[in-house]
């Protein structure tokens, strides 16, 4: 039987400050559970209100009652595991490839489907900036369908880390040169913006090359998603 304890620890969890405290994160869903087990990530506990559960490995998992999951869950309908596992270290990036760069993206469902992206398209190095949100809030972790496990994802000063880097750094933006018309080196980095004011003037002034995804519908559309943005640009890189 599960122990109070234990549920005070996993639900805590879900706030980044004890996520801090403890250096542990939870995840939730069978498929994201099964890729982190079966990745790198340290497991320290799994728990299931399923009997017949398998993840493909010897990792031990707690049966318990689905309250006491429900407890732990961040879910309002919980799914039948949870995983508790080990934030690791992150490795410095290599420029070998491309870097995609995250200045202040602040929504947890974008984070999430911009580190499935660079699983996609094969950009093992995620770097954010320290105001961006968490990759190892609850709902980062769904939307990245288990990518996470194969994407390196650090958090620094971007002005420290783009006048450091040897590579041209790409930007998207609204008055950039049409990407379809650029040629796209080998590697370089892609900095792409927060979701309402796009890059910051401080990250700006370190951009090698400004670009932009050309418009052909109505101009009342603003702009576009930040992570639909990311995919089609990833895409472009990758084509040429």
């Amino acid at each position: 039987m599960v122990s109070k304890n234990q549920i005070k620890l996993v639900k805590s969890l879900h706030q980044k400050k004890y996520r801090n405290i403890h250096n542990l994160f939870v995840a939730e869903g069978i498929k994201v559970v099964r890729e982190l087990v079966n990745s790198d990530f340290k497991v320290n506990s799994l728990f299931s209100s399923d009997s017949e559960i398998s993840l493909g490995t010897t990792e031990a998992i707690e049966l318990v009652a689905e309250g006491e999951l429900k407890k732990m869950s961040a879910l309002t309908a919980p799914n039948k595991i949870i995983g508790v596992f080990e934030i690791p270290q992150t490795q410095k990036p290599n420029f070998d490839g491309w870097v995609v760069v995250l200045d202040d993206i602040r929504d947890p469902g974008n984070l999430g489907t911009i580190i499935r992206l660079c699983d996609w398209f094969g950009v093992e190095h995620l770097v954010c900036s320290s105001n961006t949100v968490d990759c190892y809030n609850p709902k980062t972790l769904q939307a990245t369908m288990g990518s996470i496990s194969r994407v390196n994802i650090g958090y620094t000063d971007l002005r420290g880390f783009l006048k450091e880097s040897k590579v041209d750094v790409y930007g998207a933006f609204m008055e950039g040169d049409v990407v379809y018309g650029t040629d796209m080196p080998k590697s370089g980095i892609l900095v792409m913006g927060n979701e309402a004011n796009g890059v910051s003037e401080e990250i700006e002034a370190l951009v090698t090359q400004k670009i932009s995804i050309p418009q052909f519908g109505k101009s009342t559309t603003e702009s576009l998603n930040v992570a639909t943005a990311t995919a089609i640009l990833l895409n472009e890189i990758r084509r040429n």
